[in-house]
């Protein structure tokens, strides 16, 4: 019993720093706007993720691998709390292959959890992926 405890509060912290990020995410896009660059967007979360002493890397480098050799590096746009890959967006729509991109993040980093967020939107509508895709 005392296992599943630990589990469901696990459980509970990372949705309340979801909240957190998406709450930030929402600042950021009420105070801006859409139509800006991404990295505008990038700018203003640092920002906003240091007010609230939230604890992110940003532009993380990653290293990708094949068959267990190095084939290059990529970065992921914010690692949030060591447990969230946020990437962020400013496209006129959410593609399959955004969630993709999300999934292969969340796949190098061995998390479970993304939040895909577009800027370009006049109303800012998180999306939530997870690295293994539910049937």
């Amino acid at each position: 019993m005392f296992r599943q405890e630990l589990l469901a509060e696990g459980k509970e912290e990372m949705e309340e720093l979801i909240n957190k990020i998406i709450g930030c995410c929402i600042d950021v896009h009420k105070e801006l706007g859409p139509g800006f660059l991404e990295s505008i967007y990038h700018k203003a979360l640092e920002i906003r993720f240091a007010e609230e002493e939230i604890k992110f890397e940003s532009e993380k480098e990653i290293s990708v691998f094949f068959h267990k050799k190095f084939v290059g590096i990529h970065r992921l746009d914010f690692l949030v709390e060591k447990e969230i890959v946020l990437e962020l967006k400013t496209v006129e729509e959410i593609h399959k292959k955004y969630y993709a991109q999300v999934r292969s993040y969340l796949k190098a980093v061995n998390k479970d959890i993304g939040l895909l967020i577009n800027f370009s939107d006049f109303k800012l509508d998180p999306r939530r992926v997870e690295r293994k895709i539910r049937r």
